[in-house]
């Protein structure tokens, strides 16, 4: 049971980038048509990566048994709890938007939500910038997360490579 609960240390960055490209995709389809059970799938698959990482999110899964094997690009490893941090935001954002939508008929508040988790992850899908990751790095700056929880990224911003080629 505890292997199901642990997530990947290190992630890997072209994996998270390509989960990130879906998450874009569900975003668009749920503000395109406005369908708030679109809300239910985005929730659920940032509760699966927060929880297990890419173990059953079928996003995830899709990414990391076939899209990703298939690419050809070579991992690249980044540190996983900033990764974790990031789909925490992810899962927040996108259960509050479920509670206002079906819990208090609030769609509009709802998809301002949903608009604030596309941004984020095309920022990770399109440039690589992981909001959640920096502020993750900001926060164990100001002490409020301890640097037990990633020794290895104290300051993740000198360990970051350029991408090279598309991703």
């Amino acid at each position: 049971m505890r292997e199901l609960f642990r997530f990947p240390d290190p992630a890997n960055e072209i994996a998270a980038r390509m989960v990130a490209g879906g998450v874009v995709a569900l975003c668009l389809l749920t503000l395109a048509t406005q369908q708030t059970w679109l809300l239910l799938p985005l929730a659920f698959g940032f509760l699966a990566r927060v929880l297990t990482g890419p173990k059953v999110s079928p996003l995830a899964l899709l990414v990391t048994r076939v899209i990703v094997p298939l690419s050809g690009i070579a991992e690249r490893p980044v540190a996983g709890p900033p990764k974790r941090f990031a789909q925490g935001i992810g899962a927040t954002l996108s259960v509050a938007a479920v509670v206002l939508a079906y819990g208090f008929g609030y769609e509009l508040a709802a998809f301002v939500l949903v608009g604030g988790i596309l941004f984020a992850a095309s920022l990770e899908a399109f440039v690589g910038f992981c909001l959640g990751c920096k502020m993750f790095a900001i926060l164990m700056r100001i002490g409020l997360i301890p640097e037990s929880a990633c020794e290895a990224c104290m300051d993740i911003t000198k360990r970051r490579a350029p991408l090279s080629g598309g991703a």
